[in-house]
């Protein structure tokens, strides 16, 4: 499926200006319970999960090795909200195409890890998904110098790819702003995911920084009341991003 041509945003009216969008939450699958995958899927989405964030790891560009595109059409038709598929993985191109047939609504990537970014890009919109370029903590901005309007959405890590359960790691906060600043000036609705150590205690920071869509998976999943948890995750990240719009 071909996809639309941008139109460029006209910046804020005076009705929007000082506003802020919500921000939404997408549990880590990565930390479910995979022997009970469709009920652990199910349990976030019913306590108000906006995306379910699938993890794809290929023991090859990370040290880790997770699930396929067979597991993702498994797990669609218990979704019931989109899936965003993060792809960790060298060579890409293939599993694009795999993971658009098997359900998912956006697909994200890394640009170290295919040889023609925009191609891949324009894969992904061809199969009538949403794409993504994902930075790791590494990764400059200036890799999306001659990409970005083509993008729906930059991911920014805020840990190291290839594991769950990490510590955030600061140096993210700047770099989401700047960021923030950038897509802002550009006019164009791309949105900022971000993903790493995510919790409560600092989505404040990430609402206040510019966050769209936050990533958590062990602060979800790994809580006695998910609900409560993806409920305390979004009230924090949004008090933020209305002092940012303040």
């Amino acid at each position: 499926m071909a996809s639309l041509p941008r139109r460029r945003s006209q910046g804020p009216t005076k009705e929007t200006e000082g506003m802020s969008r919500p921000v939404r939450i997408a549990p880590s699958l990565l930390s479910a319970d995979f022997a009970f995958l469709a009920q652990e899927a199910r349990s976030v989405t019913d306590g108000g999960a906006d995306l379910l964030h699938f993890d794809v790891m290929d023991n090859h560009y990370v040290p880790n090795l997770t699930v396929g595109p067979l597991v993702c059409a498994a797990l669609k038709p218990h979704a019931m909200v989109p899936i965003d598929v993060h792809l960790m993985v060298r060579p890409v191109d293939a599993l694009i195409e795999s993971f658009a047939q098997a359900g998912a609504s956006l697909i994200t990537f890394h640009p170290e890890a295919s040889d023609h970014v925009h191609r891949s890009i324009q894969l992904i919109k061809a199969k009538g998904c949403k794409a993504g370029l994902v930075l790791n903590p590494a990764t400059p901005l200036s890799v999306l110098d001659h990409v970005l309007g083509d993008l729906d959405l930059v991911l920014i890590m805020s840990v190291n790819p290839g594991f769950g359960g990490q510590a955030f790691i600061p140096s993210a906060l700047p770099k989401i702003r700047a960021l923030r600043a950038l897509i802002d000036s550009s006019g164009l609705p791309i949105e900022i995911e971000v993903d790493g150590g995510v919790k409560p205690d600092n989505a404040f920071e990430l609402g206040a920084a510019g966050a769209d869509i936050l990533v958590a998976g062990s602060a979800v999943f790994g809580a006695a009341d998910r609900a409560g948890a993806i409920r305390a995750i979004r009230e924090r990240a949004e008090e933020g991003a209305r002092q940012r719009g303040a």
